[in-house]
This record gives C-alpha cells, structure tokens and sequence, in this order.
C-alpha cells in the first residue's frame, strides 16, 4: 500500500534533518582536527599580557565593577566591552578548574572558548546559507573552508582575537533573525535584529558593513529586490545604518590611528588595493602567513599597484555586467570588498600592511562565489557531481593540513615569531617582540641580538629602544640606556615610561635637575603614574626647590 502524500512529506523532513545533522557533525569533527591543539598553547606577548594576563580588571572576574569598567573603558585603544566580558568569565571558568595563570585565566581555557566560538560560527554560517539557499551541500562547502582554512587561524589561535569569533557570531545570530525577520516581518522581529546587531558592535566594530551585507543577500539569494523597491529596502535599513555610524565614531575617538606623517596619505591606497590581491593570493594558496606583515611605504611597485588596480575594476564590471543572470558573482565579490573595507589600511590603526585575522569575515564573499561558480562552470562535466566531491575534498583535506602546521605556530611566543621571520623579509616587529620573549626568559644575549636587528630594520620604532634602554639599564651601562631612552622619546613623544627610563639613569649619574625634568614630563603625559609623582616630590625636596 502506497504512502499518503503526507507521510511521504514527513519522511523527506526527517531526511532533511538527517542530513543536516551528518554535515553539522562533519564540520565540527574537520575544525576539531585541525584545531583541537590549541587546548595546550600557553599565552603570547602579541597583545595577551594587555588584553588577559596581566590585566587587572579581568584579575577579579565578573563583577559588577568589571562589568562598569568594560562598559566605559577605552583600554588599549577600543571600545570592545563584551570582548572583556568575556574573558572575565574565562577567569570564573579558571579558578572552577583550579587552572589560574599568575592569579589570572587559564590560556587553555581563554584558547578553548576561542575555539566553541569558532566551531558555533562556523555551524551558524552553514546553517545561514543553508536556510537562505536552499542549497545544503554548496552551503557545506562554505562552512568547510570557513572552518579550516589556514587565514582564519589567527582569529581562532590568538587569544587577544576574541574579538573576531564573539563579533562574527553576533554578525550570523543578526543574519538569523533578520531571515526570520524577511520570513514573516514585524516590529519585533525587527527589534530583534536591532539588538542583536547593536550587541555585536560591543564586540568589534567590524560589523559596521553588515547592513550593506544585508542588502546584498535582498538581491540575492533572498531576491527580495523583485517584489519590493529598493528605496523600501534602504530605509528599513536605517536604523542599522545608524548605529553602524555610532559605532564608527566611538571607534575612531577610541583607537590610536597612525599618523599620515608615518604613513603617507598617498601610500595607503596603494597598499591597500595590493592587500586586496594579496588575500586573494593567500586565500587560492595560503603559504607564508605571519602574525604581522611589515608595512612596504612608499616601496611598493607600480607594477603590482597598477595590475591590482586593474584586477579589482575589471572583476567588478564583470560580475555586475553578469548579475541579471549569475547575481551570486555580485553578491560575492561585493561582499568582500565592501567587509574588507574598515581594515583595508585607508584608516590606519597599528603599523601591518595587512593582517590574516581581517578576512575572517570577508572571505565568505569569497568562499560563496567559488561555491556556486565552479559547479556551473563544471555543468557539462560527465559524473559532475563526483567530480564535485572529489574536488572538494581533495581542496578541504589540503587546507586542513596547512591549516594544522599553521596553528602549532601558535604555541608559544618564540615559535610565533621564528616563524613570522622566517617566512617575510626585514620583520622589526616579530624580531623585537622575539627579543621581548628572551627578555622574560631572562636569556638577556639573545634579547639584545633581535632588538638590535629589529632596530636595524626600523630605527624609528620607539618600542624597541625603550627595551634596549631597559636592557642597558639593568646592565649599568648608563651612558648608552642614555641615548636609547632619547631614542625612544625622540620617536614616541606623548609615551610617559621613556620619560622614566631616562630620569632613573640620570638620577644614577647625579645629574638631579635633569631627572627631575624627566619625571615631571612623565607625571605630565600620565598624571596617574604614582611612581613619577614620588619621584618628582623626592628630587623637589633633595634640590630644596620646595623649601
């Protein structure tokens, strides 16, 4: 006897679901085999000192005054309070575990939260596509690349990161309900998307182009652009809009942005359609991947600003001459050039030329594009759907390998950066910040070695000759801690600690007046440094300048 027509509808729902689950449970095993070590990796002085180990707000866990501090505080240059939030409950997880770090969060706890993060992005991506499309296994193929491609390792592996896995899952949770808005719409499944998104932006304002992404997915795969006007589309993104625009300048009066005199206003255009490219070079063959890439300046050739320059026009006439009929290029394309915006350098924050942690998001655009392309290109193909797969899993198999040896590099500070130096050229940061590790080991003969050739390569870097004036301090070797702390102060003037530095050393040399000026320009620059102010008021009395 033949099934009733809805038995048979509920059977293909339980295969559905079936199938859902089997991916759901593929992808999580792919990211837990290419990331499952970090459960053991240690901190690194790439920011994790600053952001966890030796902050003492996240010292107390969450309190209420923690929760105060992480609201109002613009603590190394951001505004990112459910970032800091979050790590106060790695703390409260910690000392459940009894796995405190010198009285703070355990690494391995801070690095496994980092990695469900991932792991719950990455299954909220699949399930996004998915539920837009239609299309269960394209959208599969996505995730899989989003989960293990080699790129994304420095979102998940870098603990200072969180910023990337929390705001991008806030980025899908607002996808979420705006496809539940889209589906039915009222005001408070749209308020729901208000809020989630406006949550997001507490944790990076990297979502500011999502309402632009939202447009994107109108015209497709949501094809809302056929049944209602654009204008109508805009509008209900206004208030979106607006709070991207709130987050935008809470940004900009947060972060430290470098300087044109640095960075000229002509390089950073240049540099940044290279980057462009440069991603993409790095997304097709992700080899020679470093925690930080040197800023090239004016050194870039023309040849390669030219040819990006032409590249990224004549795709984008392209996919929009070929968007009545294949909108997936579009959407796409656009999707990472728009996301990527914020990070591409126009507004430079930090001294990188790029960063692998900005195409965690992006390359979505990316991933989607090659997801539905080839599969058309390939329409002809005998057995296209075998091909398809083995394909696939020929691409996903090789990431994830490239992807495993990328994390171990994370392990620890010194493997980070002999890696970053092995694989770029003149590379002062990750030789200074390898110099800074031997410095904690104590190991005071290599220390020197690499911030002298971080020096080498960049004079100018302020950083690296306060710590060789440190160095040379401890060593008693005055006359030279000397010059290094002028150094310092000569290309950092608003940093206090140089200030202190050269003080300490002319106060060991005798030359009193001299020290005191210094002290009181670091109680200037940092009017909450107690040991300038004792300081100040212990040579006042000594000169008898108070008498």
């Amino acid at each position: 006897m033949g099934k009733s027509p809805d038995e048979f509808e509920r059977e293909v729902k339980r295969g559905d679901r079936r199938q859902l689950y089997l991916i759901c449970a593929l992808l999580i095993l792919a990211t837990l085999a290419v990331y499952w070590q970090v459960a053991g990796f240690d901190f690194t002085n790439l920011d994790d000192s600053y952001f966890v180990r030796d902050n003492p707000f996240i010292a107390n866990g969450l309190t209420p005054a923690g929760v105060q501090w992480s609201l109002t505080t613009t603590y190394q240059n951001t505004w990112v309070p459910l970032v800091w939030m979050s790590y106060m409950v790695d703390h409260d997880l910690s000392s459940l575990i009894g796995g405190f770090y010198l009285g703070n969060a355990d690494p391995r706890v801070c690095h496994v939260t980092n990695l469900l993060l991932h792991i719950a992005n990455v299954l909220l991506l699949f399930l996004v596509l998915a539920s837009m499309t239609r299309r269960p296994w394209q959208s599969a193929f996505v995730a899989a690349l989003f989960a293990v491609h080699p790129l994304h390792v420095e979102s998940v592996a870098w603990i200072t990161e969180r910023k990337d896995v929390l705001s991008t899952l806030f980025w899908l949770l607002t996808m979420l309900a705006y496809l539940r808005y889209v589906g039915r719409p009222d005001i408070r499944r749209y308020a729901l998307v208000l809020l989630v998104f406006a949550v997001g932006l507490m944790s990076k304002p990297m979502l500011v182009t999502l309402p632009i992404v939202l447009l994107l997915v109108d015209y497709w795969p949501l094809r809302r652009s056929q049944s209602e006007p654009w204008r109508r589309l805009i509008l209900e993104k206004i208030p979106l809009f607006v709070l991207s625009a709130a987050a935008a300048v809470v940004t900009l009066l947060a972060q430290a942005v470098t300087s044109f005199a640095k960075i000229g206003l002509t390089v950073r255009p240049a540099n940044a359609i290279v980057s462009y490219m440069a991603y993409i070079r790095k997304m097709i063959w992700p080899t020679d991947l470093a925690c930080f890439y040197p800023h090239p300046g004016s050194h870039l050739p023309i040849w390669q600003v030219l040819g990006s320059c032409l590249f990224v026009a004549g795709f984008s006439v392209a996919v929009i001459r070929l968007a009545p009929r294949r909108p997936y290029l579009s959407v796409g394309w656009f999707w990472y050039m728009i996301t990527l915006l914020p990070v591409i350098g126009i507004v430079q924050v930090g001294d990188q030329a790029m960063a692998d942690r900005y195409t965690y998001v992006p390359l979505i655009g990316l991933y989607v594009l090659i997801a539905w392309a080839v599969p058309e290109l390939l329409a002809r193909v005998p057995h296209k759907s075998i091909v398809l797969m083995v394909v696939a899993g020929i691409a996903i198999t090789g990431l994830m390998i490239r992807a495993h040896n990328q994390v171990g590099c994370w392990r620890d500070s010194k493997t980070l950066f002999r890696h970053a130096i092995a694989v770029t050229s003149a590379n002062w940061m990750a030789e200074f910040l390898l110099g800074a590790a031997f410095v904690n080991e104590g190991n005071t003969a290599s220390a020197y070695r690499h911030i002298r050739i971080s020096l080498r390569y960049n004079p100018r870097y302020a950083n690296a000759h306060y710590t060789l004036g440190l160095l040379l301090e401890v060593d008693r070797r005055f006359s030279e801690a000397i010059y290094e702390y002028r150094q310092a102060i000569r290309w950092e003037r608003t940093a206090s600690q140089p200030h202190m530095g050269l003080g300490r050393v002319l106060q060991q040399r005798g030359r009193l007046s001299e020290a005191l000026r210094q002290f009181e320009e670091a109680q200037r620059l940092d009017p909450g440094n107690e040991p300038a102010r004792e300081n100040v008021e212990t040579l006042r009395n000594e000169l008898g300048l108070d008498k």
